[in-house]
């Protein structure tokens, strides 16, 4: 992942990724590039995606839906459940799981992730996991990347867009 958008930094990814190249890791592995600075494809990547940052401050109400809420605190994955700066919620209708998303508080902001909705909920749930992150990491500003329905879904639920960025994966050989 891109800390910095300058030279340095770059070079310094390059030179990582030159070292990830040449010890052999096993399987497809994959290069967050936060800036959309870096050009991997004569390194052997493929670009894997293409996303927006997004953003979000102040939560904003909408409309609600028939979904209920959980912050699940256990489960058969291996998640940092005991780890305060981490949440993960579920949405149920009735018995099932419907909808979900996870944050994880660091560095002064909340990232979200993960975030799980069929289509015609997708902007309740996003508003609803905004309302949920403002009560469990209060007044901390939420970020998060997404492309295509999910970026749309989450503009019209309240987050801005911001910068590009990209996602390399290893070509495979």
């Amino acid at each position: 992942m891109t800390l910095a958008d300058d030279e340095a930094a770059r070079a310094e990814q390059r030179s990582t990724i030159d070292i990830l190249r040449q010890s052999h890791l096993p399987g497809r592995w994959a290069v967050k590039d936060s800036f959309n600075a870096l050009d991997l494809s004569r390194a052997g990547f493929d670009v894997l995606q293409e996303a927006s940052w997004i953003r979000c401050v102040m939560p904003v109400d909408g409309p609600s839906s028939d979904i209920d809420w959980q912050r699940e605190t256990g489960g058969k994955a291996k998640l940092p459940f005991g780890d305060p700066n981490f949440a993960m919620f579920t949405g149920r209708r009735g018995f099932g799981v419907v909808a979900g998303g996870m944050l994880y508080c660091a560095e002064g902001v909340v990232g979200m992730f993960n975030v799980v909705a069929e289509a015609a909920d997708a902007v309740a749930v996003w508003r609803s996991l905004i309302l949920l992150a403002s009560r469990t990491f209060p007044r901390l500003p939420l970020v998060g990347y997404e492309s295509g329905n999910e970026l749309a879904a989450a503009l019209d639920a309240g987050f801005e867009i911001g910068d590009p960025l990209r996602i390399w994966v290893r070509a495979r050989e």
